[in-house]
Parts: structure tokens; sequence; C-alpha cells
């Protein structure tokens, strides 16, 4: 089974910033994507960043361009999302998903979820 383990939310305040962090247990570990997305309540859960395995690449949503960075530590299998300049619209769950090599930007690439972890952000 695949563990897929988040952790780095919490409350902050307009401007300040987080890191969030997401451990995935697989066998093997290597050669998969790994993302971060994100859900407010009665919204889609929607394509905040990911990182490729191979090169890697890394791909943002729009709106966090310029705010956020994604890396990786391939020996721990983990993913770190780095936000700053946050916003009260960035208030959600932040999910971290694993896959195959794929589709980055779609929850349809992801087979592997963590329960995610709250964002909260206010004015």
């Amino acid at each position: 089974q695949v563990q897929v383990v988040e952790s780095g939310g919490g409350l902050v305040q307009a401007g300040g910033s987080l890191r969030l962090s997401c451990a995935a247990s697989t066998l093997p570990f290597t050669k998969n994507n790994m993302g971060w997305f994100r859900q407010a309540p009665g919204k889609e859960r929607e394509f905040v960043a990911a990182i490729s395995w191979n090169t890697p690449n890394t791909y943002y949503a729009d709106s966090m361009k310029g705010r956020a960075t994604i890396s990786r530590d391939t020996s721990k299998n983990t993913v770190y999302l780095q936000m700053n300049s946050l916003l009260p619209e960035d208030t959600a769950v932040y999910y971290c998903a694993l896959g195959p090599p794929g589709m980055l930007t779609s929850t349809r690439g992801y087979q592997y979820w963590g329960q995610g972890t709250q964002v909260t952000v206010s004015s």
C-alpha cells in the first residue's frame, strides 16, 4: 500500500509564508510524479503545482506563479511546496498526490492521495 503523508499546513496572515511537505512511501519510490492540489468548500479540486520525475520539470497554476516553489528530495521520495505572499483566496485543504509519469496538472494523472492539510490565510 502506498502511503502519502502531508504536513505543514496552518494559519497564516496574508502576505505570510508556509512550507508544505509530502512524503510518499512507494515500492519502488522512483519514477513517480508528485503534485499539489487544493480544494475549498463548494469548489472543485484544482491544480497548484507539480514536479515530474525525469528531468525534472516543474509546473504551476497561474495563480501560484511567482509565489510558490515546488522541489523534491528523491532519496526520500518527498516533495516540498514553499508558498509565499499568501492571499485569503489561497485558503483551502491542500492535497499531495503521487502518480506514474503522465498527466501532471490534472487529478486524473494521480493515483494516490494524502488526506490533506488545511491552509488558512487570514486578512
